[in-house]
């Protein structure tokens, strides 16, 4: 650890402590990087040529015998555009590239294959050298590749990809670094609010990107998109560097009062030589992680179809336009902001009365996750062409899944809050998975069958995960204090709650 700098106070003096300067610090790097993710799908509205891909469609369809294809084709309803159009023509909204739905799928997913091998390796570097740096990389990759996204898209769909696998690696460190700044700046009675602030940045980005992408592609082109989002994110570049450090002894822009506060309630007032390695073996056979991991891996299955999908629903199916669909899309990521955060601290608070216990808390919160976007899904099965009513039933199974930032999400640093940031890594890793899989499914599924019906298909398969989700971790999951989270004691310890201090002093060895 560096030798401690003189506290000068925070740079907003009382009102914002250094610690919350983090977390709102936090919360905007993590939009930027969910937001730069997530662009592409509104974007790729805007980028296809939907008139060519139709005619290559029904090209297709004449060498071909499909018997699934033509029955959904032939029985499942088909929608019109909203309002009583019936008689008038509608435009198409071309754009310059004749993409496949499974090559659409590719250049969706293929962000997750540099996501899915650097998140623990840049795990690992965060915690033994500097988060703060990790998580600039991570913005920093993803802002120069997006501000390059629509020369190397021009030139070939390849080029398109290499950027996306670029950003992808960039934005698996997002979580180790966070999860590795919060166990070095959170106090344990403060844990919740500070994940929560800093992880709902990810919806924050996620509704912005979103009505940013259909507001720029309607007016200004797809290409604006990219440069103009690429562009705002490097004011954030700037203030990370010069704002925040990887720990309250680094940082000059705190008050002695709170630097005190801090890490005595975190037990690094005094330098810690070396972090602890970690017990492979012991984590991989703890069932509590497992429980996590496949709590995140199904999660993130709907999670993923909501983000990037939906935006394709409500153009395919329910046939919104881009700037509506745009504007629809990222509705419910705004109250889903509010829910976030006053759930997380409606069971902060019952967690402190004594009223339930950790455990119970996250629990309580995946339930809410798994079970009401599962219904929404259900029903979305059925719903038919009420195009008002279906994205008012997306809607509410978005603001639904806000639930997981108090759910599993942030189980990590409750079993083993001095391995936070390898754990979180290696959940999301597998969590990763979905974010591959989903567009290629979707692509597949959808190929020359763009109805209600092949969704029906799709929504159906991400129930039974929703449903997997809700079984695993209300049976195996747990807020206690595992015992290998001590991996530098000689003997087992007593299960804790959350207040566990996210950092031990790990003694010395003569």
């Amino acid at each position: 650890m560096a030798e401690e700098v003189p506290a000068k106070g925070s740079i907003l003096g009382k009102l914002v402590p250094a610690r919350y300067v983090l977390a709102i610090l936090g919360s905007i790097g993590m939009a930027i990087v969910y937001g730069l993710k997530v662009n592409l799908s509104v974007a790729m509205v805007a980028m296809l040529n939907h008139t060519a891909i139709h005619l290559m469609q029904e090209k297709a369809t004449t060498h071909m015998i499909s018997n699934v294809s033509t029955i959904a084709h032939d029985a499942v309803e088909e929608c019109h555009p909203p309002g009583e159009v019936s008689n008038v023509t509608v435009k198409v909204e071309d754009g310059p590239f004749s993409w496949s739905e499974p090559l659409q799928g590719t250049l969706l997913s293929c962000y997750f294959w540099g996501y899915l091998v650097s998140q623990i390796p840049l795990a690992h570097v965060a915690e033994n050298f500097s988060a703060k740096w990790v998580m600039l990389f991570s913005v920093a990759i993803n802002v120069i590749c997006t501000l390059l996204t629509p020369v190397f898209t021009s030139a070939h769909y390849g080029g398109l990809i290499v950027m996306r696998v670029l950003e992808g690696i960039g934005g698996g460190a997002s979580f180790p670094a966070m999860h590795v700044m919060i166990a070095s700046w959170a106090p344990p009675s403060e844990r919740m609010v500070m994940s929560t602030i800093i992880y709902v940045g990810t919806s924050a980005g996620t509704a912005l990107s979103i009505l940013m992408s259909g507001v720029l592609s309607a007016s200004l082109g797809w290409e604006s998109i990219f440069y103009v989002m690429g562009a705002l994110s490097c004011i954030w570049m700037a203030l990370w560097i010069i704002l925040i450090q990887d720990n309250p002894n680094k940082q000059r822009f705190i008050s002695p009062e709170e630097r005190h506060m801090i890490t005595s309630s975190l037990g690094t007032e005094t330098k810690v030589e070396h972090h602890p390695k970690v017990p492979w073996g012991k984590v991989f056979t703890s069932v509590p992680f497992w429980a996590i991991l496949i709590a995140h891996t199904c999660n993130n299955f709907g999670w993923y179809m909501f983000l990037i999908e939906i935006p394709f629903y409500m153009k395919q199916v329910l046939k919104f336009n881009v700037a509506s669909n745009a504007a629809l899309s990222a509705l419910p990521y705004f109250p889903m902001i509010i829910f976030s955060i006053f759930l997380g601290k409606m069971l902060d608070t019952l967690q402190s009365k004594g009223k339930i216990s950790t455990t119970a808390a996250r629990k309580t919160a995946t339930s809410i996750c798994t079970i009401i976007p599962g219904i929404c899904l259900l029903i979305l099965c059925f719903i038919g062409c009420r195009h008002y009513k279906a994205v008012s039933i997306m809607s509410v199974g978005i603001v639904a899944m806000g639930a997981m930032f108090s759910g599993f999400l942030s189980n990590h640093i409750d079993i083993a809050p001095n391995f936070a940031g390898t754990l979180v890594a290696l959940t999301n890793t597998a969590a990763t998975l979905p974010g591959i899989i989903v567009p290629i499914f979707v692509g597949f599924v959808t190929h020359g069958n763009q109805n209600i019906g092949a969704w029906r298909i799709i929504f159906g398969v991400t129930i039974v995960l929703f449903t997997l989700e809700f079984l695993v971790f209300v049976i195996f999951g747990s807020g206690a204090e595992q015992s290998w989270n001590r991996s530098g004691d000689q003997q087992e310890i007593e299960a804790k709650d959350e207040k566990t201090p996210l950092k031990d002093n790990v003694p010395i060895k003569p």
